[in-house]
């Protein structure tokens, strides 16, 4: 028989307390739907009810929580959600690891975003794979910022291969910068989450933060520096060398792709994937693999991802072609 609990959490702040609950106690409805137990709000406390393990991983997700709100953050879906999956995932006594820049602080919100982690912090060489809405870009970039902020790096370096127009630029109307913009945007739109727009704006005047296709990485040696490739799926294994081996003295490095959307010409060979061979092993490096229960985006996306793996997977044991 499972083994039932009462628990009784207590909270010091009442104005926090009405923001931790939510509108209408939806905040409440939505840990009771992931980690199956039932909560009753009174006054300042909030009662678990379940399963002893459920009742300890919402009260484990509810402190988590309530900590963001006493640090002036705020809680939203997405922050409930990541709160119940971490709880659900770890062991109680685990200790919280973040990442701080001037917006935000941000706490991993699946066991893969936790490694993802740790990876950054330990390793010069992180290679982050998986589906999009885990968060492989948005974290190395917040790293990054992390590091800038503390002087333990000098430049933050951000690229991806402009594969939908394969590396030549010339055609595009416009400056260089208005040619490559479009390709580069979702790096942008990370630097202004994490810093403030005038900050981005001298940091990119200075040139301490650079933001460039990868064509433009040949030939230099990035030393002091976070360097960070986008969409490493879509380089070829020559262009993924060429990076590889701009790693200079006091730097890192993070290679993020999804394997399942590659942009190159039928018949060429990704250099992401490539590279994990090569890489396999390697001390210093370290290999994260995002899957669909990582995804931190709306609940929809994880089940679209878990859709589409269910078919590759069908076509793999019927023995038929694979998406490409």
């Amino acid at each position: 028989m499972t083994e039932s609990a009462h628990l009784v959490c207590t909270f010091g702040d009442n104005a926090l307390m009405q923001q931790l609950v939510g509108p209408h106690n939806a905040n409440l409805l939505r840990l009771e739907e992931r980690l199956g137990v039932v909560l009753r709000n009174r006054g300042n406390t909030i009662i678990i009810e379940g399963a002893a393990s459920a009742a300890a991983k919402a009260q484990t997700a509810l402190r988590h929580l309530y900590g963001r709100l006493e640090r002036g953050q705020p809680v939203e879906k997405g922050d409930v959600d990541g709160s119940a999956r971490m709880a659900a995932s770890e062991p109680q006594s685990t200790p919280e690891v973040a990442i701080r820049t001037r917006k935000r602080h941000i706490v991993p919100r699946s066991p893969g975003q936790r490694a993802y982690f740790e990876a950054l912090a330990t390793h010069d060489l992180v290679v982050a794979l998986g589906p999009a809405g885990t968060g492989k870009t948005y974290l190395a970039v917040a790293q990054a910022v992390a590091m800038k902020l503390t002087g333990e790096v000098d430049r933050i370096i951000l690229s991806r291969p402009a594969v939908e127009a394969g590396e030549r630029l010339g055609f595009l109307p416009g400056d260089m910068r208005e040619k490559v913009d479009p390709y580069l945007r979702p790096l942008y739109d990370a630097l202004f989450d994490m810093l403030p727009g005038d900050t981005v704006t001298k940091l990119l005047a200075s040139g301490e933060i650079e933001v460039a296709p990868l064509a433009f990485m040949r030939g230099r040696t990035l030393a002091n520096s976070f360097i960070i490739l986008d969409e490493a799926q879509n380089t070829t294994p020559v262009q993924m060398k060429m990076f590889l081996t701009r790693l200079g003295e006091h730097a890192r490095m993070v290679v993020t792709g999804d394997l399942t959307q590659i942009d190159l010409p039928r018949g060429v060979k990704s250099g992401l994937a490539d590279a994990l061979d090569v890489l396999d092993g390697l001390s210093g490096v370290a290999k994260i693999a995002f899957t669909a229960r990582d995804v931190v985006r709306h609940d929809l996306v994880t089940r679209i991802v878990e859709a589409y793996d269910a078919r590759e997977a069908r076509r793999r044991a019927d023995g038929g072609p694979l998406e490409e």
